[in-house]
């Protein structure tokens, strides 16, 4: 039975898996309030989650697939409870000579980091492209993943859950080597100063040429500041196109590829990363697809995890 076809408005639910369900919504609120404060956004996530998984079978699989995602974006939300700059000294200086001394640019007889030089040679046009590839960081994998949730179960809980894996590790490198963005020595200097807000940084030129608050509103909900190393806005795309060539997607590729340049790009045009960090992130999109093969592989407990996981989702 296909997916479209299994599907029922209204299904029937079990009793237990509701109760569960209306539990961890409770225990959910409850602990983000001591963590991070309640917060309009949560009651907005569980009522999609509520909503989705009793409006009918097509919503009840795509949220029942999408909690990979949902449980992501909770440890992501959650670090504002525990900073890093708690638990390792801030790198500022140094990640910034490191930057200059290995791709400055000269420029009026003195060397400039590449954020520096495209901050001082910006241009309208390239504000605006720029910031459009940015937008794409979140709906391209988003969107991608919901195709393949309805034609390609399986790949997509192995997209889901590389993308999960390499966001720990991104977390992992966040803890132990927290990291000041470009921006930060911009406008604040050389010394560290916690509970800094986000910035939008080169990112305001796109909110000023449009008369909008798109960036402003987005950054404003950052959970760390001092996580710029590595750039997981640069994992991402690496992660899509990935899964991307290995279904064969053909022109979808290409699309896949020149929004991943054009986000590796901006990040550094825009002062929201180094080309370090940039590096980073590809390096640990490389590690977080490479160590999810090698589980796969390896794990049979895994393959059945995946083989259940996808019957749930699909009959």
């Amino acid at each position: 039975m296909s997916f479209y076809a299994s599907a029922e408005l209204f299904p029937r639910v079990n009793i237990k898996t509701a109760i569960t369900l209306a539990l961890l919504s409770v225990a959910y609120v409850g602990l983000s309030s001591i963590l991070v404060g309640f917060k309009s956004d949560q009651i907005v996530l569980i009522a999609l989650v509520n909503g989705l998984y009793y409006l009918s079978g097509h919503t009840r699989r795509f949220v029942t697939g999408f909690a990979i995602f949902i449980v992501y974006w909770i440890i992501f939300d959650y670090m504002k409870a525990f900073p890093n700059y708690h638990f390792n000294a801030v790198h500022i200086g140094d990640l910034y000579n490191r930057e200059k001394s290995l791709f400055g640019i000269h420029s009026n007889n003195t060397i400039l980091t590449p954020n520096e030089y495209l901050k001082a040679n910006s241009h309208p046009w390239l504000d605006v492209i720029t910031g459009v590839f940015y937008l794409c960081w979140i709906p391209v994998p988003l969107g991608f993943a919901a195709y393949l949730l309805f034609t390609r179960p399986k790949e997509f809980l192995g997209f889901a859950l590389t993308f999960f894996l390499v966001n720990l590790l991104g977390f992992v490198v966040y803890y132990t080597y927290p990291a000041a963005p470009p921006w930060f020595i911009q406008e604040h200097g050389f010394n560290f100063i916690p509970l800094t807000k986000a910035s939008t940084a080169g990112l305001a030129r796109f909110d000023n040429y449009f008369h909008a608050g798109i960036f402003k509103s987005i950054y404003s909900k950052g959970s760390n500041v001092f996580a710029a190393m590595p750039s997981l806005h640069s994992s991402y795309p690496v992660i899509v196109l990935y899964y991307g060539l290995k279904n064969r997607l053909k022109f979808a590729n290409i699309v896949f590829a020149i929004v991943m340049v054009g986000i590796w790009f901006t990040a550094v045009y825009a002062s929201h990363h180094y080309v370090l960090d940039v590096l980073a992130g590809i390096t640990t999109a490389i590690c977080g697809i490479s160590l999810f093969n090698v589980i796969l592989n390896k794990s049979k407990g895994f393959q059945n995890f995946i083989n259940n996981y996808a019957k749930l989702i699909t009959r």
